[in-house]
C-alpha cells in the first residue's frame, strides 16, 4: 500500500454540479462560487461547458462566466469541450485545459451522443489536435467506467479500449468516471487498472459519484493504488439524471476531511472550503450534500 503524499482536487462543482440544476444560477454566482473555491486553495476548477445551450441552458452564460473570473496565478480553468464548434468557442475565454468525454458503454453513448464509442472518439480528434497546437491541455474522462444505466455492469475490458482510444488521439489524462455512482471498491480498482496499461499513475484520476454512499470508499481504494488526482465536487453538488433521487459527485468536503485525517496534503483550507459550499447551497435554497460539511456547521452553530 503506498498511499500518496499528497492529492490533487479538481472541484467540478461549477460545471458538473451546476449543470443539471432547474433553476438558473446567475453568472455571478457562478464567479462567486469560483472565485470562494480558489480561495480555500484549490487549484484545479472545472468552470464551464461550451455545449449547445439547447442542450444544457445552465451553461449558456459560459463565455460571460470565463471572462469574469479573477484569475489567481497557479490555479488551472477547466472547460468541457464536447466538439470542434465548442472548442471554437471556447478558446475565446483562455481556458487551461479542456475537457473532451468519451463512455465505457455503447448503449451510452449511442443514447446520449447519438454514435458509437469510437465514432464519439474520432470526433475528438480535432479537437485534441487544435488544443494542443495551442498549448492547451487535455484532459479526458471514461464515463459509465464500472456501470451504465442502460447496460449494467461495464467490464474493465472496455474501459481498456477507451483509454486506448484517447491515449491515440493525443489525450494527455484519463479520469475514471463512476457516473451512475453504482461502482464498489474492487470494480473501481479494476477499471483504474485497465486505465493504467496505457496511462501512466500520474496521468489518470478518480471521478465517483455518490449514489450509493460508496464514493468514499472508492476513492480511499484508489488512494491505496497511489493514485493522486481526483474530481470533487462543493457541497456534493450535481445528481445523476439516469438514477431517481441520487447525489452527485463526492463532496470536496468529505475528500478533503477524509485525505486531512490521513495526513495527506490538499493545501485546501476546510473552513473556507466549507463556506464556499455553503454559499453556494443558500443560493440553491438547500443544505449543502456534504456529510463532513453539516457536522462542522453544526459545531459552529452550537
Amino acid at each position: 500500500m503506498s498511499l500518496p503524499s499528497k492529492v490533487k482536487l479538481v472541484d467540478v462543482g461549477p460545471r458538473d454540479g451546476l449543470q443539471n440544476e432547474k433553476q438558473p444560477v446567475p453568472a455571478a454566482v457562478k464567479i462567486e462560487l469560483v472565485h470562494r473555491l480558489q480561495d480555500a486553495g484549490l487549484t484545479e476548477i472545472e468552470v464551464t461547458s461550451f455545449v449547445s445551450p439547447k442542450w444544457v441552458p445552465q451553461m449558456a452564460d459560459n463565455a460571460e462566466v470565463m471572462a469574469g473570473i479573477r484569475r489567481k496565478p497557479g490555479v488551472r480553468y477547466s472547460v468541457l469541450t464536447p466538439n470542434m464548434q465548442g472548442f471554437e468557442a471556447a478558446v475565446l475565454s483562455k481556458p487551461d485545459e479542456v475537457v473532451v468525454f468519451a463512455a465505457a458503454s455503447e448503449a451510452f453513448s449511442q443514447r446520449n451522443i447519438n454514435c458509437s464509442i469510437a465514432e464519439s472518439i474520432e470526433r475528438f480528434r480535432p479537437v485534441v489536435e487544435a488544443a494542443r497546437a495551442r498549448n492547451i491541455y487535455v484532459r479526458g474522462a471514461i464515463s459509465c467506467a464500472v456501470g451504465c444505466p442502460y447496460e449494467g455492469e461495464v467490464a474493465p475490458e472496455r474501459v481498456e479500449l477507451v483509454a486506448r482510444l484517447l491515449k491515440d488521439i493525443g489525450v494527455q489524462h484519463a479520469g475514471v468516471a463512476d457516473t451512475v455512482g453504482v461502482g464498489t471498491p474492487l470494480k473501481v480498482r479494476r477499471a483504474m487498472e485497465a486505465t493504467l496499461r496505457h496511462y501512466s499513475i500520474d496521468d489518470v484520476s478518480g471521478h465517483f459519484h455518490d449514489t450509493y454512499g460508496q464514493a468514499l470508499a472508492n476513492t480511499l481504494i484508489c488512494l491505496q493504488m497511489g493514485i493522486w488526482q481526483y474530481d470533487t465536487s462543493s457541497a456534493g453538488l450535481g445528481g445523476c439524471p439516469y438514477a431517481k433521487g441520487a447525489t452527485g459527485n463526492v463532496a470536496t468536503e468529505d475528500v478533503v476531511y477524509l485525505l486531512q485525517g490521513m495526513g495527506i496534503v490538499t493545501g485546501i483550507d476546510l473552513d473556507k472550503l466549507i463556506d464556499a459550499g455553503k454559499f453556494i447551497s443558500d443560493f440553491l435554497e438547500r443544505k449543502p450534500n456534504s456529510r463532513a460539511a453539516t457536522a462542522l456547521l453544526n459545531k459552529r452553530a452550537s
